[in-house]
């Protein structure tokens, strides 16, 4: 049941967000909009967009959350490779999403000022020599 729904989640979201079914949701619109007259624009003529936009938001609510839900997992999987496979990495930063919001503002901080001492050591266009002497380092 899981791998079906991960298939339509997927295959959905694609669909959804490509230029096709932009086109197809404005042509609704106009369509609803041109027919407002011959229904005199009553409340059921408004409750059917209401109700169709309404349900059509809530379905895709779910869709997008799985398919974020897995993009993010497939991130957080391969920068957390990167850092095992990287010497000198701090691998104790491959769970940060389990942190704490304070937790994770005092990171932030510290990369902050790590940022600034070394914006303030290199001129800019320095960024080559940023790296290699990182490199340098890490060796």
């Amino acid at each position: 049941m899981r791998e079906l729904f991960r298939k339509f989640a997927q295959k959905t979201s694609q669909a959804c967000g490509s230029s096709w079914a932009f086109i197809a949701a404005v042509l609704i619109i106009v369509v609803w909009a041109v027919t407002g007259p011959m229904f005199h624009f009553s409340d059921t003529w408004q409750l059917v967009i209401n109700t169709g936009t309404t349900i059509i938001t809530f379905l895709m609510v779910f869709l997008i959350q799985n398919t974020q839900n897995r993009d993010a997992t497939a991130i957080h999987l391969k920068l957390d490779e990167l850092l095992k496979g990287v010497k000198g990495a701090r691998t104790g930063l491959v769970n940060l999403e389990q942190l704490s919001d304070v937790e994770l503002e005092k990171l932030q901080k510290e990369f902050e000022r790590l940022h600034q001492e070394v914006s303030h050591e290199h001129q800019p266009g320095d960024e080559q020599q940023v790296v290699l002497e990182q490199a340098a380092k890490s060796r």
